[in-house]
């Protein structure tokens, strides 16, 4: 089938993209993308030329093994070919690559009654090619274009793990990854930051930088070190050692000779096994002092690894498992105006659908007008999407050298339809956002109710934002209050809504009854009042009624509060209709009387929580730290004390990191709650 023009024409620009980063990757050492976005342009890629065979090049990205080798090096023609590892991203297509394999053995010997696979840690490094003779260190190399490498012969014997005599004097070529330390490479980043000197994007690129060096004293001064995970040559006939017959066995054998090889390796009597010691890493990797960004596998016995051979560029007996990716690239199909629950109008990108961060996203925030600006990004732009932890993705950088001119400049409307009254919108006095003239649209009235029962407010189980929705539809609620005069009765007959499911929405409302201040300040949606500054009024006030009394001076000269912040409030208490309103809640809630700020083992100490929580929740969590009198905080700065990283954190950690702010894993994190 005929590849459309469109198709043709993306096809190329994303071979020309690609190929600009694969030389300021593999050559320069100068990447200008995350390792996740590049993945992601070769995937599209890819799949473009899986559906339309003839647009595939012999010269395409997709058949290429890595870089040229940089011309300032001596040549190295490797004894055997280096390949790179084939991707993928999901059990799927884990699942789909064994299927290939087995149909593939099937074919070409006797499919065995069970295959095995070996399970390793992909190390964020630089592969590298180590070469012996008779025990002897001689050369080793770049990985290169495969065929021929870079002779960093100089700098590899400046890495303590590398040795430079073997156990045994044997010949033999292993392949393994040099890597940088987190903690070292915060140390050179620090240096380079002193010296004016720009810093190194990740270690993966340190590392690379530090063996493509002249100058081997800077490479020792960097403190690298290495894992070696294959056998590619090995004669040791006068040794009377038999060359191994499985990958573990390979792994043995190099620790044997004196090789330094990760111990969290595993032998799989499944792809269901294999799938286990992925999601134990998964979880685990950010307490790692090397970077790992998925797991090799590979089909374990040697025999059926030479039976399964090599596509054009890759093994087909092993496969990179990919951990969820927090930066990919995708397109910008539309970009609409939200409507948030204190009249804020948040631009939002809709997206080709993509997965990131392990789930299929089709949103990214774009925050406001000047943020549009600043990134230039357009209708029909393709875009690099970030997800931290379990936030809505943000749109970090537009790839301008894939427009083809038919891109649409989104241009901010004067009127929005959702805000009600005539739609008319306003840009907010000193602030980079717009809002609705009129706040008090069924949109907003919407959004504040779906706010009030959530998580961060009441947290009312049950009364989630599609409930929410119906009852507004219908006609049951249509402010705050109306949800604490809902009967069993009044919901059972709704559609869907059984007697026991009425019943414990119930229940949940009658629960909610009884609250804390910090959290019905925060349920109020009262413009700047989120959680923090809502535990910062509670913490000053004690009850709700000495907030309404307060004037704007006192709100201003609270720790924490601004003087935008005490207008927001103090207008707001002083608003006819939501005094009204404030009588008709309480009417029915009850607020635990307000103490002043707990002391406890976390005064005066401030967190912050960065990825997913497995044992607690993030409310829980922040909850726990402020009744041992810490302070949570949103972002991360000098004057953080700890960092909590749970799976899949974001920028936060990296920040941390970066600051030199301790960070604790969740298993840390409770033990010091107990402690």
């Amino acid at each position: 089938m005929p590849a459309p023009r469109d198709v043709s024409k993306r096809a190329r620009l994303l071979r020309e993209e690609i190929k600009k980063h694969q030389r300021l990757y593999h050559e320069l050492d100068r990447p200008e993308i995350s390792d996740e976005a590049y993945d992601s342009l070769l995937n599209e890629l890819a799949s473009l030329e899986r559906k339309y065979p003839g647009i595939k090049t012999k010269a395409s990205p997709t058949e290429r093994i890595g870089g040229e080798p940089i011309q300032a090096f001596k040549k190295v023609v490797h004894k055997v070919k280096q390949w790179s590892f084939d991707n993928v991203f999901s059990t799927e297509e884990l699942r789909e690559w064994e299927e290939r394999a087995k149909r593939f053995l099937k074919k070409e010997i006797a499919l065995p009654k069970a295959i095995f696979y070996s399970a390793e840690h992909k190390i964020d490094g630089l592969k590298v090619v180590l070469e012996y003779e008779k025990g002897i260190f001689i050369r080793g190399a770049t990985r290169g274009n495969g065929e021929v490498g870079e002779d960093i012969t100089h700098n590899l014997k400046t890495i303590e793990s590398v040795p430079l005599t073997l156990s045994k004097p044997v010949d033999i070529v292993a392949v393994g990854e040099a890597w940088l330390p987190h903690k070292e490479l915060l140390r050179i980043n620090a240096q380079r930051t002193k010296q004016g000197e720009p810093e190194f994007a990740n270690a993966r690129n340190a590392a690379a930088g530090s063996l493509r060096q002249l100058d081997p004293r800077i490479a020792a001064e960097r403190k690298l070190d290495s894992f070696v995970y294959d056998v590619d040559f090995f004669d040791a006939r006068h040794e009377g050692m038999p060359a191994p017959k499985t990958q573990i066995e390979e792994l043995k054998l190099l620790a044997q000779l004196g090789f330094k090889t990760n111990p969290h390796y595993a032998r799989c009597a499944s792809i269901k096994d294999v799938i286990s010691y992925y999601e134990t890493w998964r979880t685990k990797r950010n307490a790692l002092p090397y970077g790992v960004d998925g797991i090799a596998v590979k089909v374990d016995d040697i025999a059926l690894q030479r039976a399964l051979g090599y596509t054009g560029k890759s093994p087909r007996f092993a496969i990179a498992y990919k951990f969820p990716a927090e930066q990919v690239t995708t397109i910008v199909e539309n970009i609409a105006l939200q409507v948030g629950r204190t009249g804020v109008l948040t631009p939002v990108a809709h997206l080709r659908p993509v997965r990131i961060a392990g789930s299929v996203v089709s949103r990214a925030t774009l925050h406001n007008e000047d943020e549009i600006n600043r990134l230039d990004v357009r209708i029909g732009d393709t875009v690099v999407v970030q997800k931290a932890g379990d936030v809505i993705p943000d749109i970090m950088s537009v790839l301008t050298e894939l427009r083809t001119g038919k891109e649409k400049k989104f241009v901010f409307p004067t009127h929005v339809p959702e805000c009600g009254g005539d739609g008319k919108i306003e840009r907010i006095p000193g602030q980079a956002a717009h809002r609705c003239v009129n706040t008090h649209s069924f949109e907003q009235r919407k959004q504040k109710l779906r706010y009030f029962a959530s998580k961060k407010g009441l947290n009312i189980e049950g009364l989630g934002p599609q409930i929410i929705d119906r009852f507004l539809e219908e006609g049951m609620i249509s402010s705050y209050d109306d949800i604490f005069t809902l009967e069993e009765g009044d919901i059972s007959g709704l559609r869907g809504f059984k007697e026991k499911s009425a019943e414990n929405l119930i229940r949940a409302i009658h629960k909610a009854k009884h609250t804390t201040l910090p959290r019905f300040l925060t349920a109020l949606s009262i413009n700047h009042v989120g959680e923090e500054t809502a535990h910062d009024l509670a913490e000053h006030f004690s009850s709700i009624g000495s907030i309404e009394s307060t004037s704007r001076e006192e709100l201003e000269s609270i720790s924490g509060i601004g003087a935008v912040v005490a207008q927001s409030v103090h207008s707001w208490f002083r608003d006819s209709e939501n005094k009204e309103l404030l009588k008709k809640l309480l009417r029915y809630v009850t607020i635990q009387r307000s103490t002043h700020k707990k002391q406890g083992k976390f005064t005066g100490k401030t967190f912050v929580l960065t990825g997913s929580l497995t044992s607690l929740t993030r409310n829980e969590a922040e909850e726990r730290i402020r009744s041992l009198g810490g302070a949570v905080s949103s972002s991360v700065s000098r004057q953080t004390d700890y960092v909590v990283v749970g799976t899949e954190p974001g920028t936060k950690y990296e920040k941390a990191r970066s600051l030199n702010v301790p960070t604790l894993s969740e298993k840390e994190f409770v033990a010091l709650i107990k402690a």
